[in-house]
């Protein structure tokens, strides 16, 4: 049975990675003042960004799907690993070496699944490096720099070389000790008659790495006529390794994708080689499979669905290409991100351009883009006859929706006015008319969730602005968030998650009973058990004390929320808006108070006990006492 790993390790972890540097490898983060930054949800589709990170506190927390929590929580559920996994994955960035009890550590017994793989990963990607170098890899090397690729880019690559034997890899790992199981199940070996065999032999070598850069695969091209297998071979799918949720070459482009607002989509390992080196440094590529879904979800996080960003395909000339070009148009509303398109001239690809034609001719490719929907548009009025007014009416229905799918509104219209001379239809507004009545169709049926919505609706963060939210704890109504004693009581809260300098020790006198919102009650005790907001002026552990104190896990989702939620004020908060939320609850609670006193009082009526009454007429004389110094005074009265 695994050990358990030291509770001091765990904890060392958890301080040693800032939380912001982990999240930013999967999604581009901005500034959401109050030291606060703000992506796209990589857990749920939006359009506008309510996924906001805490560095300070080490949280995250998304407005728009609810989940949250701390580095852990964040690597555990991007990348599906159980909590021990992560542990090791992050004590090996932060280069911590971890302890494990009931009877101490043994390697590739105690490990997690996933890490084991990755290891073995990270051991086969140097492995075929090295053998790069072997004089049976100078065919290896005789193709890379047929190709116009040095030694320089080789290493900055990773290439590397699997050799010609059965189980030269194998072997090699089996003395690292990986198991024939781990071998089998990451995809390195496979099944042969007396035993696991090299998946890859005799061949080049690219390692795909997944946007943290850890090697996840290999992709693997044909060298010598003899081999039977296909020119190009990838890795099975693993419990590492999905093609359509890969893109290679993201983890050297994710941050000039993220700064520049560009991506530039390839075919191919080498033509994303020739762009990197002719300094088209946002090049990626597909690994074996179409451009889907899930590679539009890894560049709508690194893009922002910024309206300025783009998304540049390059596609053979051919028929192929074209049918590429088409399938990735279909795909174009999923993105905010413009898409064009860029044809390679005589049918070559980018690499085979590179080397006939130099690297400016690369970068002249990417800048003679066309708009991916005129491409589209072309492609599909060219079936037609257009001599005929049967063909033009049956080219407009089939490219009016194309021009209606255009997101820039001002884009649209033009490109309408073009199509009436496409086509050669005198009434350019009966064109003009047709291509916005079919936008404001496919907008209703967005709004109304019917097909052809095309992409997610818009979620603003913060929640503040909705109606109600289910209590969590031990039940109760519904949480109204528009009514403003629950606003006051989330904004204190959330000073004392936040700012616990600027609301102690006052706060720490509240009862939970001050606080109407059940949610927020159970919040309040969670900040108590934790020792209070005194304790947190000065306590690094102060947030973690208040999320373990939560009675379940949607308490601490609650927790996790308020301590990164922004507050209500576009300047640093100070003591005097502290002191505002704190008299608010305070007067809030004393008003409710005077309530219930004045109800006993008509209940008492005329002929009650003279001691029970001249108690309760105290009582509500002092609250109404107190009440009045709070309005007069406000903080200082507390």
């Amino acid at each position: 049975m695994a050990g358990r790993i030291n509770d001091d390790d765990v904890k060392a972890v958890r301080d040693a990675v800032p939380i912001d540097a982990v999240v930013s490898e999967y999604l581009q983060l901005r500034n959401a003042g109050g030291g606060n930054l703000k992506g796209l949800c990589p857990f749920h589709d939006e359009k506008s960004p309510s996924f906001h990170v805490s560095p300070a506190k080490g949280l995250y927390h998304c407005f728009g799907c609810q989940e949250g929590g701390d580095t852990v929580d964040f690597v555990m559920k991007i990348d599906h690993l159980s909590f021990a996994e992560t542990i090791e994955r992050l004590a090996a960035q932060a280069g911590i070496t971890l302890r494990y009890e009931e009877g101490g550590y043994t390697p590739g017994r105690q490990q997690g699944e996933r890490t084991r793989l990755v290891e073995a990963h990270k051991a086969a990607a140097q492995y075929y490096t090295e053998q790069l170098e072997s004089p049976e890899a100078v065919i290896a090397r005789t193709f890379l720099a047929d190709r116009g690729f040095d030694q320089d880019a080789a290493g900055h690559f990773s290439i590397g070389y699997s050799p010609a034997g059965w189980d030269h890899l194998t072997r090699f790992l089996r003395g690292r000790g990986f198991s024939d199981k781990e071998l089998i199940l990451s995809g390195l070996s496979q099944e042969g008659r007396r035993g696991p065999i090299d998946r890859f032999r005799g061949r080049l070598m690219w390692p795909i790495r997944d946007i943290s850069g850890e090697v996840v695969g290999f992709g693997a091209r044909k060298l010598r006529d003899d081999d039977n297998g296909p020119k190009y071979l990838n890795t099975p799918e693993t419990p590492l390794y999905r093609k359509s949720q890969v893109l290679y070459g993201i983890d050297l482009a994710k941050k000039e994708i993220a700064k520049t607002n560009r991506a530039v989509v390839v075919e191919g390992y080498t033509d994303v080689m020739a762009c990197h080196l002719a300094g088209i440094t946002t090049a990626i590529a597909t690994c074996g499979t179409a451009f889907g879904e899930g590679h539009i979800k890894i560049l709508r996080r690194l893009l922002m669905d910024n309206s300025g960003s783009e998304v540049v395909f390059t596609f053979d000339g051919d028929a192929a290409g074209q049918k590429a070009a088409l399938r990735a148009f279909e795909d174009d509303q999923k993105f905010a991100a413009e898409t064009s398109i860029a044809i390679t001239p005589g049918g070559m690809d980018p690499c085979d351009l590179r080397l006939a034609k130099g690297d400016q001719a690369v970068a002249d490719l990417v800048e003679s883009r066309t708009p991916l929907f005129e491409f589209a548009l072309r492609h599909v009025v060219s079936r037609h006859n257009l001599d005929t007014p049967v063909g033009r009416a049956a080219a407009l229905d089939e490219a009016a929706p194309i021009v209606a799918r255009i997101k820039n509104s001002a884009i649209q219209h033009e490109s309408a006015v073009q199509l009436a001379g496409i086509l050669g239809i005198l009434d350019t507004q009966f064109v003009v008319r047709r291509v916005s009545q079919l936008a404001r169709w496919a907008r209703e049926r967005g709004r109304d969730g019917g097909p052809g919505q095309g992409r997610p609706q818009r979620r603003e963060a913060p929640s503040a602005a909705e109606p109600q939210r289910p209590a969590p704890g031990a039940g109760g109504p519904a949480l109204n968030l528009r009514s403003p004693a629950h606003r006051v009581e989330r904004e204190l809260l959330k000073l004392a998650l936040q700012r616990p300098d600027l609301v102690s020790p006052a706060f720490d006198a509240y009862g939970a009973d001050e606080f109407t919102a059940p949610p927020y009650a159970v919040v309040r005790q969670c900040i108590e058990e934790a020792g209070g907001a005194t304790t947190g002026s000065a306590d690094g552990d102060y947030l973690a004390r208040v999320r373990d104190a939560a009675p379940d896990d949607t308490v601490r989702a609650m927790v996790t929320e308020l301590a990164v939620e922004p507050l209500h004020i576009r300047r640093d908060p100070d003591e005097v808006y502290a002191g505002v939320q704190l008299v608010a609850v305070r007067l809030a609670a004393v008003n409710q108070r005077v309530m219930e006193i004045r109800g006993t009082l008509q209940r008492l009526g005329p002929r009650a006990d003279p001691e029970q009454l001249t108690a309760v007429q105290n009582e509500l004389w002092v609250l109404q006492q107190y009440g009045q110094s709070l309005r007069e005074r406000g903080a200082a009265a507390l």
